[in-house]
């Protein structure tokens, strides 16, 4: 171990006391992510806190002193070193080494790990987990600690990194891979070992030694204490603290406490939601199956998938949450869970690790919360459907002449499997939805159609007119292969609205225009406005004329639209067609094309487009104002 100079001691003290949470961070950092959470947290803390170096004894014999080095060697330099050594020694061993005595902080009956973070943090984790030791140091120097590449060269050679500039082309790649965001994601909670989350070890487990070893000095004294007891009244007091009240983190976590809501509330309450679901399922009675569940989610082993929609919390659950299902599915155990405002899917496979998908529900109602995905396959999925739904149906969007066909559900609601949406890589030939047709129990009840889109709860499609109608699923049927752009976005249902209807020049027939609108759970949407001439494919894209994100537009709190777009007729010529919804009296286009129109469509001969030289179109608003055109 290096020895230093008492005035070197006292500079590295200082150091480590007014930069601790940095030196604690790039140690957790560097550490191996096998040890799991709460060890790395423990480690990293005793790690900063054994990098003290050693004074020299003082010596009796007098000699030059020597030339000093730089302050920062024996300041916070020199305690980062020694960190970065201490925390590469730990790497590929099961154990700490001879050398690292493990004197690290110890924590009885908790469990400690940083807080969670996102989709984008959860994926840097993984990716530093598979990279060496050495490359994570190189990418902590980095963007923890501002270095630049010869420095950090310098500091991992330093620290015995037998070949430094490799592990810095691996940091490279990997930092390339991670995008320009990597700093401020290593910033964040997900890596900060000094902001904690706490909670307990397997109470049960604990539980049953604490009774076991209660039982074996409650065996030994039986016979005194019996003595006592027979000679005084009411022997058996209360002891201090006996028969105290769980926390709530405690209650939380026990599988007797979970909600149940009865099999037919939801034929007999206002709000029909996941709130109304019953617990369904063969192991909605197994308490160590929820048991397990409810702890996995709490603390996540090493190993364990979390998938998230997009903005939802992985948080551990501060209240009992309601149970919805608990069975077998394809040889795989599922318990799901229903906090108010998330669904959290608990997957158990027999030979993997287990798997947490959390989804934002909150809102929900008879419709969006109609259906979840109970289980996935190699391209099949099935549904968990609302006790509300009488029958359902599968359909192929891009077939609307195709007539529905039935689809079986088990006696706890899950559904046969139905093929998935074709992914971004693959062709669009098909795409399968589901019809639900909701119980004559709910007033009001009817049909809706939801489709699959990598999230945990499908989404529903709506339109202008009826859900099943003939023209609402020609529109889908244009609309459809369109959706393989909301995959995993979070997104709680998409409507089509045909806001207008023009006819074409040149007897180029009638076309519909339509606005897509895509709302997500999280509030913002957005939008595809598309111009749908006559096709001789059911299949048919039309022609996009704008998008937006972040918009009201098309929705009933910015209904007013306006969509151009140039389009070719088959003699060759170029139009501006343009069109606005109901609230739209006139239409102005200026830049390339300038034309007006007393009337909510315009149709005027144009120059072949020029992406340098687009047209502006401005709708008049017959209360007053104007609107512009959705762009490309």
């Amino acid at each position: 171990m290096d020895e230093r100079t008492r005035a070197d001691v006292e500079r590295a003290e200082a150091a480590i006391v007014e930069h601790y949470p940095r030196l604690v961070r790039l140690a957790y950092l560097v550490l191996p992510p096998s040890m799991g959470r709460h060890r790395r947290v423990l480690t990293a803390h005793g790690l900063v806190q054994r990098a003290l170096p050693r004074a020299r004894p003082r010596r009796r014999i007098r000699r030059l002193p020597a030339q000093r080095g730089p302050v920062g060697e024996a300041g916070y330099g020199l305690v980062r070193l020694r960190t970065l050594r201490l925390a590469l020694a730990y790497e590929g061993r099961p154990q700490p080494p001879a050398a690292l005595p493990p004197s690290v902080p110890v924590v009885w009956g908790l469990r400690l790990f940083p807080r969670a973070g996102g989709a984008d943090e959860l994926a840097l984790d993984q990716a530093l987990s598979a990279v060496p030791a050495p490359v994570r140091a190189a990418v902590g120097l980095w963007h923890m600690e501002g270095l630049d590449g010869e420095a950090a060269r310098g500091v991992l050679a330093a620290a015995g990194v037998a070949d430094p500039d490799a592990a810095q082309r691996a940091a490279g790649q990997l930092d390339l891979a991670a995008g320009a965001g990597a700093a401020a994601l290593l910033n964040s909670g997900e890596f900060d070992p000094c902001t904690v989350q706490i909670r307990p070890t397997d109470l049960l487990r604990r539980r049953q030694r604490v009774r076991t070893a209660v039982a074996v000095v409650a065996g030994a004294a039986v016979l005194a204490v019996g003595a006592l007891v027979a000679g005084v009244p009411g022997g058996r007091g209360d002891a201090p603290g006996h028969g105290a009240e769980p926390t709530a983190a405690q209650q939380a976590l026990d599988p007797a406490r979970l909600l149940r809501t009865p099999n037919e509330r939801w034929a007999d309450t206002a709000r029909v939601d996941f709130t109304a679901w019953p617990a369904r399922g063969r192991q909605a009675g197994d308490q160590e199956l929820l048991g397990r569940a409810l702890r996995v989610w709490a603390a996540p082993p090493e190993g364990t998938r979390i998938l998230a929609s997009a903005t939802t919390s992985t948080r551990p659950p501060d209240q009992p949450p309601q149970l919805l299902y608990a069975g077998l599915i394809d040889n795989v155990m599922v318990v799901v869970f229903h906090d108010g405002g998330r669904l959290v899917r608990y997957a158990e496979p027999a030979d993997a690790t287990p798997t947490l998908h959390f989804a934002r529900v909150d809102d929900a109602d008879m419709t969006t919360g109609g259906a979840l995905v109970i289980g996935r396959g190699a391209g099949w999925m099935r549904y968990l459907v609302a006790p509300w739904v009488a029958t359902v149906e599968t359909r192929d969007l891009l077939a609307p002449d195709a007539p529905a066909r039935p689809l079986r559900l088990a006696p706890d609601g899950v559904s046969n499997r139905v093929p998935i949406p074709p992914g971004a890589g693959a062709g669009c030939g098909q795409w399968p939805a589901v019809q639900f047709h909701v119980s004559e129990r709910i007033a009001g009840g009817g049909t809706f159609l939801v489709t699959d889109l990598d999230d945990l709860v499908p989404v529903r499609l709506t339109s202008s007119g009826a859900v099943a109608g003939a023209p609402a699923l020609r529109s889908w049927a244009r609309t459809a292969c369109s959706l393989r752009s909301l995959r995993g976005a979070g997104v709680r249902s998409v409507n089509n609205w045909g806001f207008a209807r023009q006819s074409l020049p040149e007897h180029g027939g009638s076309a519909d225009w339509v606005c897509t609108r895509a709302d997500t759970w999280r509030g913002p949407g957005r939008v595809t406005v598309r111009l749908q001439p006559p096709a001789a494919r059911p299949a048919d894209p039309g022609w996009v004329a704008g998008r937006a994100a972040d918009t009201a537009a098309c929705s009933r709190f910015g209904r007013p639209v306006v969509g151009g777009v140039h389009w070719r007729a088959k003699s060759g010529t170029w139009y501006l067609l343009a069109a606005g919804g109901p609230e739209v009296a006139g239409i102005d286009t200026t830049g390339s094309v300038r034309a007006s129109a007393e009337a909510s469509t315009l149709a005027v001969r144009a120059a072949r487009p020029v992406a340098a030289a687009p047209a502006e179109v401005t709708g008049r608003l017959r209360k007053g104002g104007s609107v512009r055109a959705v762009r490309p």
